[in-house]
């Protein structure tokens, strides 16, 4: 009876403490040497960062097997087109989704405070640019509800591409709106925590410019898109020369290196060259070969590529019977860059426009620039006789001019190798091969499939993208594709 008596009044006693410890809660368990906010200049770093180091390791082990510059001899279901296994790597939504986040934090941060209103032109030229990549890859996404997690939106509906494309809002639009800001921004605010172009926002409307005119033609297609084309041509305000590039360099040292340069050796040597890009190079005696990939151990001097998808439990590799990749991506690592657009490359999209009479001026002067500029973007010298040899030369000797221009992007964006992939959606250009050992029936992907994370956590919205899709099929084409 005793130690009941004494358990109600001790209960009692811890009972009419409880107010008292509720009341201030926040203040006690609240850390005050930890930051609850970012600066906008760290986000801005952070977001630049993190993007280009992620995609540039996705490119690696990932785009480049679609892409088919590399083929991956185990742990390999993802070459054989197995998507929805992704290994080394395979599985870009998570990061591209909270890169956006985070560029959208930065967005409405520039928005709410005008101090930090220089932000807000970079922020939408980088929203314009991930969507882009996001779209490209999967087809309909979350967009215009997603991010929205604070106002209560954790089951974003899909948008469907020509939307997040061509909508109020979405990347054209976005790219517009970005560059506005930049040009009536007058505030005394640098633009600091800018990797790219270190704070140099006159820059910043170069690589928009860039981005439109790729975004124009990724969907001229579907599309009348030749006004806008040559409005910007004939402005001439996107990015011309090497200088002006959107990429930034990596170090060879942690945390700002290239991934794969401190990746376990045996990872790193689970990738080499694939018949593809042995093809393509040898094919036109192209010199970048040295610099994409090394010479096989057991030939010298010669290279040699292995068709894409083999079926390891099934062959008997040797590393040694192969061209491994260049010493650019692991070695002098601090030679490569993080590529969001290039002067090469928009080069390149100008001509294939020429060349399909969207802008008037010179398809084959674009195309040699392109090379040229490709050439010195990667530290390789170009050889005199390289623009007039006979599979070059442009539209010479039975060559198609849309082929060639298409061959010599592929070949200038191995650092960012899901564009290849996404080029020979939208062209069939280069002409890529069936894999050894398919797992997708011997057809070439024509998207990525959502991740089994969308089926668990945003099962509505996912099942009507799935049915969209052939139940997420990755076979069935993206809105711009041909």
């Amino acid at each position: 009876m005793k130690r009941k008596l004494y358990s109600l009044l001790l209960l009692t006693a811890l009972a009419g403490l409880l107010p008292g410890c509720t009341d201030n809660f926040k203040e006690i368990n609240t850390n005050p040497n930890a930051p609850v906010d970012v600066q906008p200049s760290l986000l801005f770093r952070k977001v630049i960062f993190d993007y280009g180091e992620q995609m540039s390791y996705e490119a690696f082990v990932a785009g480049n097997l679609l892409g088919q510059y590399f083929t991956a001899i185990d742990f390999n279901l993802f070459d054989r087109h197995s998507l929805s296994e992704p290994q080394y790597g395979g599985n870009p939504w998570p990061f591209l989704y909270s890169n956006l986040r985070d560029n959208e934090i930065l967005l409405q941060k520039a928005r709410a405070n005008a101090a930090f209103g220089v932000y807000e032109g970079p922020a939408l030229i980088l929203k314009a640019y991930m969507a882009a990549a996001l779209t490209d890859l999967y087809g309909d996404v979350p967009y215009s509800e997603a991010l929205q997690g604070k106002a209560g939106v954790i089951t974003p509906a899909y948008d469907t591409q020509e939307s997040i494309y061509t909508a109020p809002g979405g990347i054209l639009d976005n790219l517009d709106k970005g560059i506005a800001s930049i040009n009536n921004y007058n505030g005394p605010t640098a633009l600091e925590g800018d990797i790219l172009y270190g704070g140099n926002r006159s820059k910043w409307v170069l690589f928009a410019n860039s981005l439109k005119i790729k975004a124009l033609m990724r969907i001229s297609g579907k599309v009348n898109v030749q006004a806008a084309l040559q409005k910007i041509v004939t402005d001439g305000n996107y990015i011309r020369t090497n200088a002006d590039n959107a990429a930034f360099r990596f170090s060879l040292a942690q945390p700002n290196n290239f991934r794969m340069s401190t990746a376990r050796i045996g990872d790193f040597n689970l990738f080499i060259m694939s018949k593809t890009s042995e093809e393509l190079l040898t094919g036109l005696g192209d010199p970048r070969i040295a610099t994409y990939f090394r010479p096989a151990a057991a030939t010298p001097g010669t290279y040699k590529g292995l068709l894409n998808g083999p079926d390891a439990s099934r062959l008997i590799i040797s590393v040694a019977d192969y061209s491994l990749t260049g010493s650019i991506f692991r070695e002098s690592s601090d030679r490569l860059s993080a590529n969001y657009m290039t002067a090469a490359e928009t080069s390149f999209w100008l001509a294939e426009a020429a060349q399909r009479g969207l802008i008037s001026t010179s398809a084959r002067t674009l195309y040699e620039q392109g090379i040229t500029q490709s050439f010195a973007y990667w530290g390789t010298a170009l050889p005199a006789t390289y623009l007039t040899s006979s599979r070059v030369a442009y539209g010479q000797n039975g060559q198609n001019p849309i082929e060639q221009i298409l061959t010599q992007k592929w070949l200038g964006n191995i650092n960012n190798a899901y564009e290849g992939w996404t080029e020979y959606r939208r062209t069939g250009f280069p002409a890529l091969k069936t894999v050894a050992a398919s797992l997708n029936n011997g057809l070439l992907p024509k998207r990525m499939p959502y991740p089994a994370t969308e089926s668990a956590l945003n099962a509505v919205q996912y099942k009507k993208a799935a049915d969209n899709t052939q139940n997420n099929s990755i076979n069935v084409p993206v809105w711009w594709a041909r």
